[in-house]
């Protein structure tokens, strides 16, 4: 973090502008270089940047002292005209100045952690947010990036270790009489209050479902019309469709934007008996993709739905075929009859299965650490001994630190921050 760091950070060339970072020890030298003196802090400034004698471009440039910017040391930004060659110039011209280089991915970001500007659990809202292709999941990113989780976590960090002061006051002072060897006799209530309060945000729909769409597989016999429907639902010939039984053998998956909800379309292969060993093979991964499904597309026989709570019973071939009573919904894939019906079905089923935009959503992460954080928590409660239930409580805030990267978080920085593009 010795170095200074430089990349474009807005959308590649050409555009209107192209905002070029700056970040690290060296920025405001960089900068004078470029603009010939220092602007004054968080004010926009129009110069002429020049570098060995050569115009470069006439640009706004603004500068950001540290502590107090977005990576929490010093920032300039050069916002220039965003044609290829003007944007290659002043990169050209930032390369060749000494203690500077090109930034990596997400390293910007990761500066802004390390330097406490955010948390972890911010920084990966920061990633959702890039990645985010629904409003809904555009809301939650934004959520998650602006502190929400944080808060939320911080007040339970706080009011476990008011709950653990207590209990260590209750054991050093044991031999007190005015103090007691007991916590508070509302101790116990207050510790349950904290355990429910995660016990309800873990009980919610998990935030992947969100950020990776809906998993629907569309499964049934051989020749229901599954690869067919399954094309019509992506809106694109992703599947192989043809006549011949056992023509689709492994699954494909296809994301799909349906009513302003992703989901993740799968195609299965037919069930039935086979004696092809490759068929069998198909069957055997169909079979697995019903059972990791979110929501079943059944084209089968309704009496042999997989699961009744995650299905919906499409009678396809409704041009050729006439639908049956039992059904949810009757379609065709070539006329579009009933088409509508079912992605209406599918979106409001599915809106069961996300998180309300209203509530705090965690992802996998999130939760397996609450839930280890509510696991301390629970043996804390129950426990007899004050000695284990203060190491409890001691474990219950470790775990929560994870969550905001407070500490044991190293395994995973390297995966997130590389996802991130070459300017954030």
């Amino acid at each position: 973090m010795s170095d200074t760091i430089f990349s474009v950070s807005s959308g590649s060339p050409p555009a209107a502008i192209a905002v070029i970072r700056i970040s690290g020890p060296d920025a405001d030298r960089a900068l004078e270089a470029l603009a010939g003196s220092l602007p004054e802090p968080r004010r926009a400034t129009l110069v002429e940047l020049q570098y060995q004698g050569e115009s470069l471009d006439r640009a706004l440039v603004l500068r950001f002292p540290g502590p107090g910017s977005a990576t929490g040391e010093g920032v300039a930004e050069l916002h220039v005209h965003g044609g290829r060659a003007v944007v290659a110039a002043v990169l050209g011209a930032l390369a060749q100045m000494e203690a500077l280089r090109a930034a990596e991915p997400g390293e910007f970001t990761r500066r802004a952690f390390s330097n406490g500007r955010i948390d972890l659990a911010e920084a990966e809202g920061l990633a959702d947010l890039l990645a985010a292709e629904t409003q809904a999941q555009r809301r939650a990113a934004l959520a998650l990036a602006g502190g929400a989780l944080s808060r939320r976590i911080e007040a339970w960090q706080q009011r476990i270790l008011g709950l653990a002061a207590e209990l260590e006051a209750a054991l050093d002072f044991a031999d007190e009489a005015e103090v007691g060897d007991a916590p508070p006799p509302d101790w116990h209530a207050r510790l349950a209050e904290t355990a429910a309060e995660l016990e309800v945000v873990l009980a919610r729909p998990p935030a992947e479902r969100l950020r990776d769409g809906i998993r629907v597989a569309v499964a049934g016999p051989v020749n229901a019309g599954k690869s067919s429907l399954f094309n019509v639902l992506a809106g694109r010939d992703a599947a192989i469709v043809a006549a011949v039984p056992g023509t689709t053998r492994d699954l494909v998956e296809a994301p799909a934007l349906i009513g302003g909800t992703a989901f993740l379309l799968t195609d299965t292969a037919g069930l039935r008996d086979s004696d092809d060993p490759i068929e069998r093979i198909g069957v055997e991964r169909a079979r697995t993709a019903v059972e990791g499904a979110d929501l079943i597309l059944w084209l089968g026989a309704p009496e042999e739905v997989p699961d009744p709570e995650r299905s919906l019973v499409v009678h396809s071939k409704v041009d050729i075929v006439p639908p049956v009573q039992c059904a949810d919904v009757a379609v065709s894939a070539v006329t579009g009859q009933g088409i509508e019906a079912l992605t209406d079905l599918l979106v409001v089923r599915a809106r069961r299965l996300l998180p309300n935009e209203s509530d705090l959503s965690v992802n996998a992460r999130h939760r397996a650490l609450m839930s280890e954080c509510l696991g301390h928590l629970r043996e804390a409660e129950t426990e007899q001994d004050p000695l284990i239930a203060a190491e409890a409580l001691r474990q219950a805030r470790a775990a929560l630190d994870r969550v905001t990267g407070r500490a044991g978080v190293e395994d995973m920085l390297d995966a997130l921050f590389c996802g991130f593009c070459i300017g954030k």
